[in-house]
């Protein structure tokens, strides 16, 4: 990854907004780096705490590998098809051969490579898996893959007595692929779906190996695999995964979860660099898989990106789980002078790794590493091959749970339901506190106006996350016959059945501020920087019936990100913060569920509010998130949904949440125990709850559509 002088101003920003200079701070932002501040030293100090010995280590390390599989999602490992590989050009060098080969890793995923043979060595020799990093090569609207821009590596190691494959990736070969789902196309169904390209890069790189290992002139029991930058990633992922490679040398391709969260480094990476974390992991973790065998890490001392800082805590780490197997000496650490660069001083100290541990030799290296050959002569394809994949590989790669059929007793049902939200707490809500704090309800103001009631409660949702809820009734209100939960967001509907359901937490506030405007300052100084609509007092009368005539409370609450806890920034840094949450195995909208769920509890235990039935409306994201808070949460009344995503391949992402279930299947388990009403949505979507209500013989009410 070649960092941009903009990708560095990137990291410079984030550094001064999210955590290290409180100057430029709101209190929201404020609250969010300790937030996350606080969620990552959580998960720092809980990475390979276990271990305390080898025995426990290898009790672990097959669990660790399949979790890991997972998270890249591989597992279930895909099938090992038939890779139909092909040499396309054989290019004759007088220090080595190059054949221009590619191969399908699965039906129509195609990867073109470079495969480096040595002339006049005794066979079968080793061999060094290259995987590239972001080097693009691309003249006049062809790529001609970022292999080129890594030749000098593979011409190196054929001409000192290694075979070489140097492999594209997905993005940047000759087939371009994507790369940056949510870094830069608002891809936040890749979260859903359990998908990150580096599933990808390292399901291709082991698919390598099988290619390598069908050669005569390779030894098939001397594989190495080195990178750098997003190469780097991609050799962790590989020899983590894979026993075959044999010794490991990633360059400037991981640091911890300190440097990316807290630091900001996540801002110079694309998606191809991280896991999907449903475990929760520290990425020294990933590097312990490679123990014990050889492994150098490679950095330099200036990368931005890579931080040394970040670089060594992995290091030391890593050190501890080497000597539990009494193989220090297989564990390496170079840092070379400068910034995030190829450079002679990290590819000599991986030369001499490879040449003393896949060799058994440690000469003095004399030959530079130098490019020797042109672009044209590297390209594998002249034209493109029919039904490619590999573009549009994310749709496709990590598969969605089969849709189910409709249980046909309550047994089958109860069976159903509970694989599913134990799976949901497992795989999707596991970043959700294990141990709920004390929710520190208190009043923050309570004010009458004109026959109306309004009071603010401020409650924990979490550590680093508070919240404040609202609560709108007629003056002197007594017994209601129920309280509707409105969740705030930032669109609003143009028209629900009740005329707060639905609203922007601005909207919400030009009505409310008509009345209750000094109350309010803190609410309208916080929203203040996107505009707020002018009050309305007309709205405010409506509202007012409507309390009297349904005999109505209404309480209100926005969830962290939204309203008095926005965060400040434009649209770039909004995506950035997001992409946070994925690294700690959390989603925004998931820790929004959250937010949702303590809201409903902060509300049922102001004593007034505790025993009266109690529904719930939201808009879009926050209807999705509704509708899942509803699983958890004691019965509610009725669940009133605006434009509802009919699947989580659009709108709000939660982790993995598609390999379980999708809306429909959510929304037949919350007709169960309450009234949900959708408004605005496609008829034919919600053919599964229907079914099961028929099937089971609940009331056919408990499910509408308008």
């Amino acid at each position: 990854m070649k960092p941009t002088a903009i990708l560095l101003l990137l990291i410079g920003l984030t550094r001064s907004l999210i955590g290290a200079d409180p100057s430029h701070q709101t209190p929201a932002d404020a609250e969010l780096a300790q937030y996350f501040r606080g969620q990552t030293d959580t998960l720092e100090k809980e990475c390979l705490s276990s271990v305390s010995s080898l025995d426990s280590w290898k009790a672990r390390r097959d669990t660790y590998r399949e979790q890991l599989q997972e998270m890249l999602g591989l597992m279930p490992m895909p099938e090992k098809t038939d890779l139909n590989a092909r040499v396309t050009r054989r290019v004759e060098h007088e220090d080595f051969i190059v054949e221009n080969v590619h191969f399908q890793t699965m039906p129509g995923l195609y990867i073109t490579a470079n495969l480096y043979l040595p002339r006049n060595t005794p066979k079968p020799v080793p061999a060094i898996l290259c995987v590239t990093g972001h080097g693009p090569v691309i003249t006049n609207g062809v790529s001609y893959g970022n292999k080129v821009s890594y030749q000098h590596h593979g011409e190196w190691f054929a001409r000192n007595g290694y075979a070489s494959l140097v492999l594209d990736t997905i993005q940047l070969g000759e087939l371009l692929g994507v790369h940056h789902g949510t870094y830069r196309y608002g891809m936040w169904w890749w979260n859903s779906r359990g998908y990150t390209p580096a599933g990808v890069e390292a399901w291709n790189g082991i698919r390598a190996l099988d290619y390598l290992s069908t050669r005569p002139e390779i030894d098939a029991k001397r594989f190495g695999v080195t990178g750098r930058s997003g190469g780097g990633a991609y050799s962790w992922w590989i020899a983590a995964l894979d026993d075959r490679i044999k010794a490991a040398a990633p360059v400037a391709g991981i640091t911890d979860l300190h440097n990316h969260v807290i630091d900001g480094t996540v801002e110079g990476h694309c998606d191809c660099m991280f896991m999907v974390n449903t475990y929760r992991w520290d990425y020294p973790q990933v590097a312990a898989l490679v123990a014990p065998r050889p492994l150098l890490l490679v950095n330099t001392d200036n990368d931005t990106i890579f931080p040394l800082d970040g670089v060594q805590r992995l290091y030391w780490k890593l050190r501890n789980v080497y000597g539990l197997y009494g193989s220090n000496a297989n564990l390496g650490l170079v840092i070379g002078p400068g910034p995030h660069k190829d450079t002679q001083d990290l590819q000599v100290p991986v030369f001499r790794w490879f040449n003393r541990f896949l060799k058994g030799e440690d000469p003095i290296i004399s030959m530079a590493a130098v490019p020797l050959l042109k672009a044209e002569e590297l390209k594998v394809f002249k034209e493109p091959p029919a039904l490619f994949r590999t573009t549009n590989i994310h749709d496709t790669f990590v598969p969605m749970a089969a849709e189910p059929s409709a249980p046909k007793s309550a047994s089958e049902w109860n069976e159903q339901r509970g694989k599913w939200l134990r799976e949901l707490e497992k795989k999707t809500f596991a970043g959700w506190p294990e141990t709920n704090v004390a929710l520190n309800v208190h009043e923050a103001f309570s004010a009458s106006r004109k026959g109306l009631h309004l009071e603010a409660w401020d409650f924990q949702s979490q550590e680093h996350a508070p919240l404040r809820l609202y609560v709108l009734q007629l003056t002197g209100w007594g017994n209601s016959s129920q309280v509707e939960f409105s969740l705030l967001g930032t669109n609003s509907v143009e028209k629900g059945q009740m005329p707060w359901q639905g609203l922007s937490f601005a909207r919400w506030l030009s009505v409310l501020e008509t009345d209750f405007a000094e109350e309010l300052k803190q609410e309208q100084a916080a929203i203040k920087p996107q505009g707020n609509p002018e009050p309305n007092s007309n709205q405010l009368i409506a509202w007012k019936n409507l309390l009297q005539s349904n005999n109505l409370a209404v309480a209100f609450l926005a969830p962290r990100g939204i309203g008095l806890s926005a965060w400040s920034g434009d649209e770039r840094k909004q995506v950035q913060i997001r992409r946070r949450f994925m690294l700690l195995g959390q989603t925004l909208e998931g820790m929004r569920v959250w937010d949702v769920r303590r809201g409903i509890q902060a509300l049922r235990s102001i004593s007034r509010y505790k025993r009266i039935p109690l529904s719930i409306s939201g808009a879009d994201e926050l209807a999705s998130d509704a509708l899942l808070a509803s699983l958890f949460e004691p019965a509610l009344l009725h669940l009133e949904l605006y434009r509802l995503p009919e699947t989580f391949q659009k709108g709000a992402d939660y982790l993995n949440i598609l390999r379980i279930l999708d809306v429909p299947q959510v929304a037949a388990i919350a007709s169960e125990k309450s009234i949900l009403r959708i408004h605005g949505s496609n008829e034919s979507t919600w053919l599964y709850p229907r079914k099961v209500i028929a099937n089971l013989g609940w009331k056919p009410e408990q499910f509408r559509t308008e």
